[in-house]
């Protein structure tokens, strides 16, 4: 806690927020670029797969901000999201495409080391009960 009671800064969950705002980002992107290349013939495939990037951005970057204010419900589409994105990128590897195989997994694991360790943990979770089984907030300590 700092001296006027505001909870210290987390700088493990500030990098997460940040890195899965970015990937929501590109999932923006990816979505503008689907609907500027419409092909005449098949528009279905390009409006619903923009409206899937568009989605999963909205999702993710608002996954992003209840991170960033450390919500614990926030922690768990960012986790899926990561092994979405380790799927993703196992499928793009080999070939002329492996960079964007080895950017996914990059970025996927580290925003999951980021979301899953201990200080990250606390920052969402407060301190473990003492019988390890109940979680109080920090403030909350006897």
């Amino acid at each position: 806690m700092t001296e006027e009671g505001q909870p210290a800064p987390r700088p493990w969950t500030t990098w997460a927020a940040v890195l899965v705002l970015v990937e929501a980002g590109v999932l923006l992107v990816l979505a503008v670029v689907e609907l500027i290349s419409i092909d005449p013939d098949r528009p279905s495939v390009a409006l619903t797969s923009a409206a899937f990037y568009a989605l999963a951005s909205v999702g993710l970057g608002f996954s992003a901000y209840g991170l960033y204010r450390q919500q614990r419900w926030s922690r768990s589409p960012i986790v899926l999201a990561q092994l979405l994105a380790l799927g993703v990128g196992w499928s793009f590897r080999g070939g002329t495409t492996t960079w964007v195989s080895l950017v996914l997994a990059v970025v996927a694991m580290t925003v999951l080391a980021l979301v899953l360790n201990a200080q990250t943990t606390l920052a969402l979770y407060g301190e473990r009960g003492r019988f390890g089984n109940d979680f109080t907030s920090p403030d909350e300590k006897t």
